[in-house]
C-alpha cells in the first residue's frame, strides 16, 4: 500500500476517536482502534501501554489480542528497550539481543520488543507484530503509528490549553452589568480568535465609586490573553488596596514589564467614576475614549501616559471629566476603528462618534449592539478583537 495513503487512512480513523480527559484512556482507545482496523495493513494484533510513574512505567492497559498477564507490573526506566523507545522514538528488539529481559518480557506477555515513545515520553506503547514482518517492515509501521499518535495527542494538548485560557478568561470579564446608580452601563467584547487580547471590568471600590477599566495587549489570541490576565489580576489588588490610580498605573507598568511573555505591550485605559458624574482617569497609551455630549460636542479622554510594559519608569498623569445628564462615555478598542472594509478603508473613530450620536435615545446596550452591527457590515470579517464599553448618564 502507498505510504501516504495509508498514513491518510490511519490519520482519518484516529480522528474519529472521542478524546478523553484521562490521557491513559485516550492512548488505549487509540491501540484499541489501531490492533482492531489495521492489522492485516500494519501486521498488529494488539499491544501494551506503559505510564510513566517516576523512575518506572507501570503496564496499565491491554488492548487488542494481548489479554495474558496481569496489570500493575513496573519496568524501569533504565530497561534498555525502554531507553531506547524514548532516545529514538522507536525500537525493534528481538528477545536475544543484549539488554532485553526475556523473562521480564514473558511476564508481560510480550514476544518481540517493538514499541514507541509516545507523548513526551509520558506513554510507551508495545505492540505484538507478526512474525511474518521483516524489521524493516515494523519499523514502518511503527514510525507511522508513532507520527499520527503523537500528532494526535498534540491537537488534544493544544485543545486543553485552549479550553483552559477560554475558562480563564471568562472568569475574568464582567458576568453582568453592574447596577450603578444614575447610570446605564453595557460592555461586550468579541474575540478574533479563540480567546481575546482585549478585556475590560466593572469594579466597584465603594457604594459610590465604580472603576471602569478598558485593555487591549498587542495582537490577540493566547499570548495576548495571558497578559491582560495580569492587568485584571493587578487592577484587582491595587483597587483592594486604595491605590491611587497614579499608583496603580505604575504597578501595573512595572508588572507588565517584568512579564516573561513575547506580548509586553498593553494599552490601558482605566477611571473612577463618582455618584455625581465626576471621572478621575489615566490613559496609558489606549484609544482616547470620548464623551459625546448633549450639545453634539465630544470630548476626548487622553490624559495619561504611555503604553504598559516597555518602558519601566515611565510616568501617568490624570485627567478629569464630568458627565452631565445625557452624555453618553464611549470605550472601545482599536479593532472598532481599525476595521477595514473591501477598499481597505477604516472604520474610523469619526463613523464612530457619529454613530454614537445617532443612536443617543437608544440604551446603553441598544448603542452598543448597533456599533458592533455596523462595524462587522462595514468589515470583511473579524481583523482583530473589539471590545465596546457604553456608559450613559440617566
Amino acid at each position: 500500500m502507498d505510504y501516504k495513503q495509508l498514513l491518510n487512512k490511519v490519520e482519518h480513523t484516529l480522528a474519529q476517536i472521542e478524546m478523553s480527559d484521562v490521557m491513559s484512556s485516550t492512548i488505549q482507545q487509540i491501540g484499541e482502534t489501531i490492533a482492531a482496523n489495521f492489522r492485516e495493513d500494519l501486521g498488529i494484533s494488539g499491544g501494551r501501554v506503559y505510564e510513566c510513574r517516576d523512575d518506572y512505567y507501570e503496564l496499565v492497559g491491554r488492548f487488542g489480542q494481548s489479554h495474558e498477564g496481569e496489570l500493575g507490573i513496573l519496568v524501569p526506566k533504565d530497561y534498555r528497550p525502554i531507553e531506547l523507545a524514548n532516545e529514538n522514538g522507536i525500537v525493534v528488539m528481538e528477545p536475544n539481543d543484549p539488554g532485553v529481559d526475556p523473562i521480564l518480557e514473558q511476564k508481560l506477555g510480550a514476544r518481540r520488543f517493538a514499541a514507541i515513545s509516545a507523548g513526551d515520553e509520558e506513554y510507551i506503547l508495545s505492540f505484538n507484530v507478526s512474525p511474518d514482518l521483516s524489521r524493516e517492515d515494523i519499523l514502518f509501521s511503527l514510525n507511522l503509528i508513532r507520527y499520527t499518535i503523537n500528532e494526535r495527542l498534540r491537537a488534544q494538548r493544544y485543545q486543553s490549553l485552549i479550553v483552559e485560557a477560554q475558562r480563564i478568561q471568562a472568569s475574568i470579564l464582567p458576568q453582568r452589568v453592574p447596577n450603578y446608580a444614575g447610570f446605564d452601563i453595557w460592555g461586550k467584547t468579541v474575540p478574533a480568535e479563540i480567546v481575546s487580547g482585549d478585556f475590560y471590568d466593572f469594579i466597584p471600590i465603594s457604594d459610590t465609586i465604580l472603576g471602569l477599566a478598558i485593555a487591549d495587549g498587542s495582537g490577540h489570541g493566547l499570548p495576548a490573553a495571558l497578559v491582560v490576565r495580569d492587568v485584571y489580576m493587578g487592577l484587582r489588588m491595587a483597587t483592594d488596596r486604595d491605590f491611587k490610580i497614579i499608583r496603580t498605573m505604575e504597578k501595573l507598568n512595572h508588572i507588565i514589564h517584568r512579564s516573561r511573555l513575547t506580548t509586553k505591550f498593553v494599552s490601558l485605559f482605566y477611571g473612577e467614576l463618582e455618584r455625581d458624574g465626576i471621572l478621575i482617569y489615566s490613559n496609558a497609551g489606549h484609544n482616547p475614549p470620548f464623551l459625546a455630549r448633549m450639545n453634539g460636542s465630544f470630548e476626548e479622554l487622553r490624559n495619561g501616559g504611555a503604553v504598559l510594559g516597555p518602558t519601566p519608569d515611565a510616568t501617568y498623569n490624570r485627567g478629569y471629566a464630568k458627565l452631565e445628564t445625557g452624555d453618553i462615555l464611549c470605550l472601545y478598542t482599536d479593532g472598532i476603528v481599525e476595521a477595514h472594509d473591501d477598499r481597505d478603508e477604516e472604520f474610523g473613530l469619526l463613523r464612530l462618534k457619529e454613530l454614537v450620536e445617532a443612536n443617543r435615545g437608544q440604551s446603553a446596550r441598544d448603542i452598543g449592539r448597533t456599533i458592533f452591527s455596523e462595524v462587522q457590515s462595514w468589515a470583511a470579517g473579524t481583523e482583530d478583537d473589539r471590545t465596546v464599553v457604553i456608559v450613559k448618564a440617566v
